[in-house]
C-alpha cells in the first residue's frame, strides 16, 4: 500500500487524535464520548500507518516521499 499521509497532516492527525481520545475517555459514559474515542482511535491509526482510505478515494497525497 502506498503512503498518503505525511508532514503537517500527520502531526495534525496525531494532535487531534490525542485530544479526541482524552475527551472520549473523560466522557466514556456518554454516546458522544464513545464516538469521540472511536474517531480519535481512527485518526491515530491513520497517522501511525501513514495511510488514509479517505485520502486515497479523494486522490489526496500529503506524503513527502521520504522513506
Amino acid at each position: 500500500m502506498e503512503r498518503n499521509v505525511g508532514g503537517l497532516d500527520r502531526i495534525g492527525r496525531t494532535v487531534l487524535a490525542v485530544t479526541l481520545l482524552v475527551v472520549g475517555y473523560r466522557n466514556r459514559d456518554r454516546t458522544l464520548g464513545s464516538l469521540a474515542f472511536i474517531a480519535g482511535s481512527d485518526l491515530l491509526a491513520t497517522a501511525v500507518i501513514r495511510r488514509c482510505p479517505v485520502n486515497a478515494v479523494l486522490g489526496i497525497d500529503t506524503d513527502d516521499g521520504e522513506r
